[in-house]
């Protein structure tokens, strides 16, 4: 029996990290523990991200750790819809780099 292999898309590092997530928790995190908060593309895995990010900010990557995103059922007048599901990246940096964004 013949292996099945998955043919895997390859992302470029601007398609992987889509943008910062920039809310009151992230902030806190990224000030106290150095670790910043992205919106992934969701077939990205965590080596994908973690090269992604060191790329584009030249930093060194210590952790990621991803959280898939449920998207929410939301109504608009009479008819129910849904929010896309996505996906959520938190990323720790060597306490020697930093990310500014603003």
């Amino acid at each position: 029996m013949a292996e099945e292999t998955e043919a895997k898309i390859k992302l470029e590092p601007y398609q992987v990290v889509l943008h910062p997530l920039v809310t009151e928790k992230g902030t806190h995190n990224s000030e106290r523990h150095n670790a910043y908060t992205f919106s992934v593309a969701t077939m990205a895995t965590k080596t994908e991200i973690k090269a992604a990010v060191e790329e584009l900010w030249s930093v060194r990557v210590l952790k990621v750790r991803t959280q898939n995103r449920k998207g929410k059922t939301r109504r608009h007048r009479l008819k129910a819809g849904r929010t896309s599901a996505w996906k959520k990246a938190i990323v720790e940096l060597n306490p020697e780099d930093r990310i500014v964004f603003f």
